[in-house]
């Protein structure tokens, strides 16, 4: 069926349907290959969609692949990478369950294709979240959380859930997009959070150079975002001290003393004071947004954090 509206979607649009036949398998979520889990019996979870982590790259036999094959080491390598990263820098004691998924190449963010690609990485998301609920979840209380075109994906996974499951989310973090006076209409779930320890909630931000601090003014396309530094939603700034890079070894690193402060008009995170020239993303990135570090640069906030809300939801 997918890829029959795969090539429907190609013939409507005038798109070549080639690339169907480099369509890489489904991945299959009774397969345990196609997870990333750290089950420590905790009392409650972390459901983690990762970010965009491969380009387009070619087969033995020359047939160029724009989405990633869950079965190929070629593209599971960089996937475990930020699966197993993030479940050490963020999860702590919680469970934490990361599917692998057939994401769109970065590639394909770079041109015209990247809608007709991401439904195929959107329904391989649908399945594991809901072979998540149904064989792994047992009812606990969860942490929603994604990066990039993860959080693009956890904020459908969100819109779409039933109510019952809402009930037992304990957050969202949509992280490194922009959510929408549109979006928010949209979803009643999508809550903003005012604070630190607020529940049922979405958690959002986007970071960008302070240094330039000429940023558009609201326009109803960047409407939810909270400081994860100090929590706030109004402009108080905030001292972060950390590490600039996770390129490189943290014991050979100097930590930055950088400013965080919200700018409650166009609701970016302005970050000054940030040494690293190493974050600009290929192919789409600019040298004024901090789009590859909005994990890295909060990590310790966002573990914190993180459980936090778990215990204020636990206690509740």
């Amino acid at each position: 069926m997918t890829r029959f509206l795969l090539f429907l979607s190609c013939c409507f649009l005038g798109v070549s349907c080639a690339e169907d036949k480099s369509l890489p398998k489904a991945p299959v979520y009774s397969d345990m290959t196609q997870w990333y889990i750290s089950d420590r019996n905790a009392d409650a979870d972390m459901f983690y969609v990762i970010s965009t982590e491969i380009g387009d790259y070619t087969l033995e036999d020359g047939t160029i692949r724009h989405l990633a094959d869950t079965y190929l080491d070629l593209t599971r390598q960089p996937m475990y990478g930020e699966m197993l990263g993030v479940d050490t820098l963020t999860s702590g004691k919680l469970n934490y369950y990361s599917p692998y998924y057939r994401q769109c190449s970065l590639h394909s963010f770079a041109s015209d294709s990247a809608s007709i690609r991401f439904n195929i990485a959107l329904d391989d998301a649908r399945r594991a979240f809901a072979y998540y609920l149904q064989h792994f979840n047992n009812d606990r209380p969860f942490v929603l959380a994604g990066f990039s075109q993860g959080a693009m994906i956890a904020r459908e996974l969100l819109k779409e859930m039933d109510a019952s499951v809402y009930q037992r989310m304990v957050a969202t973090y949509l992280i490194g997009i922009r959510v929408s006076d549109a979006d928010l209409q949209a979803n009643p779930h999508i809550v903003p959070a005012k604070g630190a320890d607020d529940t049922g909630v979405t958690i959002c931000y986007n970071s960008m150079r302070g240094e330039d601090a000429n940023y558009p003014a609201q326009d109803g396309s960047n409407v939810l975002a909270i400081n994860p530094v100090n929590w706030r939603t109004d402009d108080q700034a905030a001292a972060l001290i950390t590490e600039p890079s996770p390129l490189k070894p943290v014991h050979e690193q100097q930590k930055d003393t950088m400013t965080v402060q919200l700018d409650t008009i166009s609701n970016l995170l302005l970050v000054s004071g940030y040494s690293a020239t190493d974050y600009i993303l290929p192919l789409i990135g600019t040298s004024t947004s901090y789009h590859t570090r909005e994990i890295w640069l909060y990590r310790d906030q966002l573990k914190e954090n993180i459980q936090q809300r778990v215990d204020a939801f636990l206690n509740r």
